[in-house]
């Protein structure tokens, strides 16, 4: 036969190839190698080559240095003064976008204070709009004694509105040289840090505080006298005496202590004994009033008494 009857062209010469390299894989065609060749470095061109993220590594070790020196700034305490100074990263931030605080309306207060609600409830410059929880913030606020209910409003982007209800405060009660204030059913409320309250009823001793609806009835019996009352002091856990702006002490009955101190006031008002050089006024026998002196009225009465010429009697 001839190489023509192998399909091969003529003039072609042909090349034996041995079978197992065939099935091995390692036969190439010897012409089709260099076709392949050319093929991969074409592609090789027309594909843009991959190269690494510009700066990666710069970042990479920025962040590592950064991470670093926080670390070192949260141990050393440097962290922590910075946000008490200037607030969270987070709320600056917020304040940089726009959320920061820039007005607080503060209503119905009556004996608490702006600053007190603001500094009670944690609020101020380095605080945002966006991040302050109103939720937390009532549940400061209500923790203060004088404090019943609060509610909180943001409205945004800068404006926080807080609405206070303040617990009424009935009278000041001293026991035991702690003074409190107290509720009209004696629940004592907080105790009493400064000169706001000066106005309130004034009750002193064990139990007065239970009975300050009484004490208030009494000043208002008192008439012209009820601004010259200083305190009550409950006696006994039975009557009150009347401790007066002059150091007079008024004693009243354990009944009708409010009809007795109304004929007082008349009293006081045609023969002004209160103003005289006495240390107690006792009303506690009906229709009787008993004047104690000073040790130098005492002493100006008896003199006088002594001057006073002695009726002889007349003989039988």
């Amino acid at each position: 036969m001839s190489e023509a009857g192998f399909g091969l062209p003529e003039g072609a010469r042909s090349r034996i190839v041995s079978p197992f390299s065939l099935l091995a894989g390692t036969a190439r065609p010897i012409q089709a190698a260099p076709v392949r060749k050319r093929r991969r470095l074409q592609r090789a061109a027309a594909e843009p080559r991959r190269r690494p993220l510009p700066g990666l590594g710069t970042l990479l070790v920025l962040a590592l240095l950064g991470g670093t020196a926080l670390y070192g700034a949260v141990r050393n305490g440097q962290y922590a003064t910075f946000v008490a100074e200037n607030g969270a990263p987070a709320d600056l931030v917020a304040k940089a976008l726009g959320f920061s605080i820039d007005a607080v309306t503060i209503s119905g207060l009556k004996s608490l204070t702006p600053g007190e609600i603001l500094r009670d409830g944690g609020v101020s410059g380095r605080n945002s709009l966006a991040l302050l929880d109103p939720g937390a913030l009532r549940d400061r606020l209500k923790s203060v004694a004088l404090v019943q209910d609060v509610s909180v409003r943001k409205l945004f982007p800068n404006d926080l509105h807080i609405a206070v209800t303040e617990r009424d405060a009935a009278a000041v009660w001293q026991k035991d040289g702690q003074l409190s204030l107290v509720s009209t059913d004696g629940t004592p409320i907080d105790a009493v840090r400064d000169d706001r309250f000066n106005a309130l009823p004034f009750v002193v001793g064990d139990g007065a505080n239970t009975r300050v609806g009484e004490f208030q009835a009494l000043l208002a019996a008192a008439g012209e006298l009820r601004d010259k009352v200083r305190a009550g002091i409950f006696v006994g856990q039975r009557r009150w005496t009347l401790q007066m702006t002059s150091g007079v002490e008024v004693q009243l009955p354990e009944l009708d202590a409010v009809d007795t101190l109304k004929r007082l006031a008349d009293i006081e008002r045609q023969s002004h004994i209160l103003e005289k050089d006495v240390l107690s006024v006792d009303l506690r026998i009906p229709g009787r009033l008993t004047a104690r002196l000073s040790e130098d009225a005492a002493a100006q009465r008896a003199a006088m008494l002594a001057k006073r010429p002695k009726h002889k009697a007349d003989p039988a």
